[in-house]
């Protein structure tokens, strides 16, 4: 893939599928920002990549807060002349698996702050670089929950409906300025939020199986494939589309 010598930020890529996705694109020669709300675990992942024979930092962020938001992508910007590709990552999920008129307002105004005001402020200011510059690229990880209903999970669902929604509108308003936006949306990956998800019932991995015709769930490797396919000028044609990776459940 044609990654070498982009710069590339990845928010939430302390674990999971943002860490899967930086040790791919670091693979394929891109410098890598490896961004977390844990610095530690952000750290962890770019000294292993390093010891690869990649190139990456770590730096803390959380998304939900604008000045860092501004700070990460500024400070990339001054140690590194540009930004390539911004992948929009992090992502949380409610403390309580509840129908909507139980949903707690704590879990609401946390997971819409992270999942969805921190996708906006990181394309608002990664967007207003990349018009500077005459390109960009960017990709928001939303989820199967973002393109069909999934219940007792109103916020999370609510979010990342909304990370469709505006992948596609800014995709719309800035593809003549040469710059693409694009989301992937996995099914059930294995992951920490899955692993919460799986606690919450003894019988929850059987019930979530029988929904997947494939009768896995996903890893973290395959979708960073994708992200790494959508990072690379190997696709500079595509733009404003979700890419799907849920083993089938969309099919359902």
């Amino acid at each position: 893939m044609q990654l070498e010598n982009k710069v590339v930020i990845i928010t939430g890529a302390g674990s999971g599928i943002g860490a899967a996705s930086a040790a791919l694109l670091a693979k394929h020669k891109a410098l890598v920002i490896v961004s977390d709300v844990n610095s530690e675990k952000a750290q962890n992942v770019a000294d292993q990549i390093k010891i690869s024979g990649g190139e990456a930092f770590a730096f803390k962020a959380d998304v939900s807060k604008f000045e860092e938001v501004e700070l990460l992508i500024s400070q990339t910007i001054k140690d590194h002349g540009k930004l390539d590709v911004m992948i929009n990552n992090a992502g949380i999920g409610g403390e309580n698996q509840r129908k909507t008129a139980e949903h707690t307002l704590e879990d609401w105004d946390n997971v819409i702050a992270v999942n969805q005001t921190g996708v906006f402020y990181c394309m608002k200011v990664a967007l207003q670089q990349m018009m500077k510059q005459g390109h960009g690229n960017i990709i928001n990880i939303a989820s199967l929950a973002g393109l069909k209903p999934s219940g007792y999970n109103l916020s999370y669902s609510a979010s990342k409906f909304a990370v469709v929604g505006m992948t596609k509108s800014a995709a719309l308003e800035y593809g003549r300025g040469n710059i693409r936006i694009n989301a992937v949306c996995p099914g059930y990956t294995n992951s920490a939020l899955l692993d919460k998800l799986l606690a919450s019932r003894p019988d929850m991995g059987e019930t979530l199986k029988k929904l997947i015709p494939m009768d896995r769930f996903g890893e973290a490797d395959e979708i960073a494939e994708a992200v790494a396919w959508l990072a690379s000028d190997n696709s500079k044609y595509i733009t404003g589309q979700t890419i799907t990776l849920d083993g089938g459940t969309s099919l359902l």
